[in-house]
C-alpha cells in the first residue's frame, strides 16, 4: 500500500540525505544552520531527568518510612500513631 505523503517525504529525505553521502553529522549541521536561518524560535529539550531506581526492603524490615506506608497497596499517607 503506498501512501502519496509519505513517498514524497522519503523522496525528499533522499535528495537532501545524497547532498550529504548519507553522513548523519552533516545531516543534522545542515538541518541546524537552515533552522537559525529561517529566524524561527526551535524549542530543544534536555535529557529527561529520572530518580534511581530504589532495592525492595529487605524480608522483615519496616514498610514505614517517615510517617508513609511503602507497601504497594498504600497509596495514601499513613496517619501517624500519638
Amino acid at each position: 500500500m503506498n501512501d502519496p505523503i509519505v513517498d514524497e517525504v522519503r523522496r525528499i529525505h533522499d535528495v537532501h540525505a545524497v547532498r550529504f553521502n548519507y553522513d548523519p553529522d552533516a545531516i543534522c549541521r545542515d538541518i541546524k544552520k537552515q533552522e537559525k536561518k529561517s529566524g524561527l524560535k526551535f524549542v530543544s529539550y534536555g535529557p529527561r531527568r529520572t530518580e534511581p531506581r530504589r532495592a525492595p526492603p529487605a524480608p522483615g524490615a519496616s514498610t514505614k518510612l517517615a510517617g508513609y506506608s511503602i507497601v504497594p497497596e498504600a497509596i495514601f499517607p499513613v496517619e501517624p500513631k500519638r
